[in-house]
């Protein structure tokens, strides 16, 4: 392929990846007003207790469910994800019966301790996700600035096809490098709402195990 059929073909990828920018970085911007926020889905750092929960207050609970060991040791294995849901409500139902009469006292520390791991996790990934989101922006204010650049060098005169070639190369390698980032936001933003979802998924079944 001629240097000439490489800048043509730089040209018309560079021209569609720029023109894709606005609706990667813009369009959930202007939805939610959030900054660096790359997701189409508002901003919503914390899990509303409301939306999740219809039993007896946590307050306390939420405050003291680290101090047992019983209830910290189970929070730890059922919060996370990569244990199976199955395999959380299977533990979810031996505890309660283990707690016998003190069951609803017992499952209402046990929803607490959930409810603040998972709200804490979610709260870490909404951060990680607007880092994510600042790197997008730079990353696109920079391929924008290389490519007038590469644009610049290819219209000098005299020009330096040596130069222009090794730019074109260099700026290929970094839109596609933008890219691929780019295209994981519609995947890493759904993080959130796996972790509220899950979270209620637990609720409803500690919910069950106190009637």
């Amino acid at each position: 392929m001629t240097l000439s059929t490489n800048i043509a073909a730089a040209r018309l990828w560079l021209a569609g990846l720029l023109l894709a920018l606005p609706l990667t970085m813009g369009v959930a911007s202007a939805q939610t007003m959030q900054g660096d926020w790359p997701c189409k889905q508002v901003r919503v750092p914390e899990i509303a207790l409301g939306g999740v929960w219809t039993g007896p207050a946590i307050d306390a609970e939420r405050k003291g469910w680290r101090a047992d060991a019983a209830v910290a040791d189970l929070v730890a294995r059922i919060a996370p994800r990569r244990t199976p849901l199955e395999e959380a409500e299977k533990l979810i139902a031996e505890f309660a019966k283990d707690a016998g009469d003190k069951r609803k006292a017992r499952l209402t520390l046990l929803f607490a301790g959930v409810y603040e791991r998972l709200n804490d996790e979610r709260r870490d990934v909404v951060n990680g996700l607007d880092r994510f989101g600042r790197r997008l922006k730079e990353m696109a204010e920079k391929t924008r600035s290389e490519t007038q650049a590469f644009f610049d060098l290819q219209n000098s005169k005299p020009q330096d096809p040596e130069a222009v070639r090794k730019a074109s190369e260099a700026l290929q390698w970094r839109t596609r490098l933008f890219d691929e980032q780019r295209k994981m936001v519609s995947y890493v933003c759904e993080s959130p709402a796996l972790i509220e979802q899950r979270l209620g998924a637990l609720s409803r079944k500690i919910l069950a195990e106190m009637e």
